[in-house]
């Protein structure tokens, strides 16, 4: 196959790759890159081409190797290789430190907000949030299960307004 002839067989294709180069990418402009790269690997290397081969699967195979060696490229970019001789202290948690300055804060918050609710909406959310079910609620209290369900969300209702600046 003459040069010529084999750039118009290439470049005929090159639509046909469109569709396969944005299921590999799923971006038009990464799409778009990877075609023009596999136009260009193809073209530079026309002569490990065997004539009456298929052109088309020759493309497609050329442009899925150019995506996987630029995903393996990217993934080993983006490694950090430490090789310091006190990796030990990577992970080791003692040296990490928690500012909880901020929760804190927003723990006295709600325990006062809790504090100011009306004993009949406190005692039973309490105990919800003990971890009481319902119905231990509402035996306890020697009320009715709705009561109780009411009064816990008239307390969340409550705390959500006071606490809504968080």
């Amino acid at each position: 196959m003459e040069e010529t002839e084999f750039r118009s067989s290439v470049t005929k294709y090159a639509y046909s790759l469109k569709p396969f180069a944005l299921s590999l990418t799923r971006d038009l402009q990464d799409a778009n890159d990877l075609i023009q790269e596999t136009l260009l690997r193809a073209l530079s290397s026309r002569e490990k081409f065997a004539e009456g081969t298929n052109l088309k699967a020759w493309l497609y195979t050329i442009m899925k190797n150019i995506f996987i060696n630029n995903y393996r490229r990217t993934k080993k970019r983006n490694t950090i290789i430490d090789v310091t001789e006190d990796m030990y202290l990577i992970n080791s948690s003692g040296s990490k430190v928690v500012n909880q300055g901020e929760s804190n804060i927003s723990m006295e918050n709600v325990t006062q907000a809790v504090n100011l609710l009306q004993d009949e909406f406190k005692v039973p959310f309490m105990m919800h949030y003990d971890g009481f079910k319902y119905h231990e609620i509402a035996e306890k209290l020697i009320l009715p299960i709705g009561t109780v369900k009411s009064r816990i969300h008239f307390a969340r209702k409550e705390l959500k307004q006071k606490l809504n600046r968080f």
